[in-house]
């Protein structure tokens, strides 16, 4: 029934035919929905949407805490041939402004207890509807939607119309909206799905948020795509991770999951029994991590690569080596080269921009044309600003990054808004943020302050001042002051000194 619609039709095709089979799982409560249950209420929030005038091409935007009802609300919005926009719950009101003005929502859907603290903003961004939705399942969007009238089938949209648009974090500027096709994100479930040998037996083990590209667009669509079934937890807990072990097949995590559950005495070889697979993406894995996984569990944890504006790019293979420190190998239908920085193709092993082209690239940024321009090559080829080479097995390592971006948690980080911030405040003369190494999160926030002649504030006044104005993934773990920021001949900032501590 949705042929007309390239993305829904991909994602409900596995579970056709197999309606009480069971989908989601709650593991607090022990409730669970099977899949007729997830697309009917899917088609119930379509229709909702449409009747609040919601038309193909328009957004929806959603701040709301991890729920069923966020993907229900994902997939409603694709039935309807709507635009899915997804925003990190920690972003702040004054964040939350900036993408809601820039994207123009028809619908902006939050948490009821966060709608006072919006208002302002959503009155600027003149959006035409707001609906509340709770991590219970309640709330207006929940009355809209049992109130709507039936399913009059999805909107119409082929493989190159847009489904979502992710906003990014770039080292400079605000936030870029990459815009994905229902192509980009159909291509690359199926062809993870194939890759990684999901069926419909696969049970797989959702700690991820539902605002990013991993726990979404990869744990949710390859799921969907294979007809699998999820155990939807609200958030990372390795107690409640290792009790679900026993049921489950896979884990898709950071970095971060897998140092915090060899933290846990419980982890042995046994209580990962039925366990096949285990992927770790979104930042580096450390090479200690790869060896202690493997040592406690008797498991390799299989490494990807993928950006907001491509899905996944590259990845270890299922069957064959899985070598630590690289993030595997092209996916199926995705080319990648080494260039330099004038698009010349550099030989294997040597370090250079990574470049990748496929079914899986984006259309581009939301209202960036000229930065859409910069970014991708004429002939198709997106330029990552990451650093890497390939081996002469075709494995990919990335090295480092072209633009200071930090990734904490598997979180992407722009020092830029970190720094405008800081920079206001009164006795502030300038400021750098940058990455360091952390065990947990694999990189964590520094800044470097330079403070006026004789001035006092305190890394303590900082923090209490920058609090209420960035994201709490955001604020820095670290800050001490300089006399002077070190900076090169052209009079750029050295982070690398500052990284290094050399200064």
């Amino acid at each position: 029934m949705y042929d007309g619609n390239h993305l829904a039709r991909t994602l409900r095709a596995a579970s056709s035919g197999r309606e009480s089979a069971t989908f989601s799982t709650d593991p607090a409560t022990g409730q669970t929905t099977s899949s007729g249950a997830l697309w009917e209420r899917a088609e119930r929030v379509a229709s909702a949407l449409v009747s609040l005038g919601v038309e193909p091409g328009d957004r929806v935007a959603v701040q709301a805490e991890k729920s069923l009802g966020v993907l229900e609300l994902y997939l409603g919005t694709i039935l309807a041939g709507a635009i899915h926009l997804p925003l990190n719950t920690a972003y702040t009101a004054a964040e939350i402004g900036y993408f809601l003005s820039d994207a123009s929502p028809r619908l902006f859907v939050c948490d009821p207890s966060r709608q006072n603290e919006f208002a302002d903003v959503i009155s600027g961004a003149e959006i035409k509807s707001v609906l509340t939705l709770d991590a219970d399942g309640n709330g207006s969007l929940t009355e809209k939607v049992e109130s709507a009238a039936p399913f009059q089938g999805p909107a119409p949209r082929g493989a190159d119309d847009l489904a979502a648009i992710l906003y990014t974090s770039g080292t400079t500027g605000r936030s870029k909206g990459a815009m994905l096709t229902h192509g980009n994100l159909a291509s690359n479930a199926e062809t993870l799905r194939d890759l990684w040998q999901f069926t419909k037996e696969d049970v797989l083990i959702h700690a991820l948020p539902l605002f990013h590209t991993h726990g979404l667009f990869v744990a949710i669509n390859i799921t969907l795509v294979a007809g699998g079934a999820i155990l939807l937890h609200r958030a990372f807990d390795p107690d409640a991770i290792l009790a679900d072990f026993n049921r489950a097949t896979s884990l898709m995590g950071v970095p971060t999951f897998y140092t915090r559950l060899l933290a846990h005495p419980d982890l042995t070889q046994d209580s990962i029994a039925s366990m096949r697979l285990f992927v770790s993406g979104s930042a580096p894995m450390l090479a200690d991590t790869h060896r202690e996984w493997q040592a406690r569990t008797g498991q390799t944890v299989l490494e990807r690569y993928g950006m907001t504006e491509t899905c996944m790019n590259t990845s270890n293979p299922y069957e064959g080596v899985r070598k630590p420190g690289t993030v595997g190998l092209p996916l199926k239908g995705v080319e990648l080269r080494i260039t330099t920085a004038k698009g010349k193709v550099l030989p294997r092993g040597e370090i250079g921009g990574i470049e990748v082209r496929g079914p899986n690239l984006f259309k581009g940024y939301w209202n960036m044309p000229k930065k859409t321009a910069e970014e991708m090559r004429p002939d198709g080829w997106f330029i990552t600003g990451d650093l890497g080479h390939i081996d002469d097995d075709g494995y990919v390592t990335i090295v480092g990054r072209s633009k200071d971006l930090i990734i904490s948690g598997g979180y992407n980080i722009y020092p830029k808004e970190i720094e405008a911030t800081i920079d206001q405040i009164e006795g502030i003369v300038e400021s750098a943020a940058f990455g360091v190494p952390h065990a947990d999160f694999g990189e964590s926030v520094a800044v470097a302050i330079v403070r006026e002649a004789g001035g006092t504030i305190s890394a303590d006044d900082i923090m209490a001042k920058i609090s209420g104005e960035l994201a709490r993934f955001k604020l820095p773990r670290k800050i001490f002051f300089v006399d002077a920021l070190p900076r090169n001949t052209m009079g750029k900032v050295q982070k690398n000194l500052l990284r290094s501590g050399k200064i």
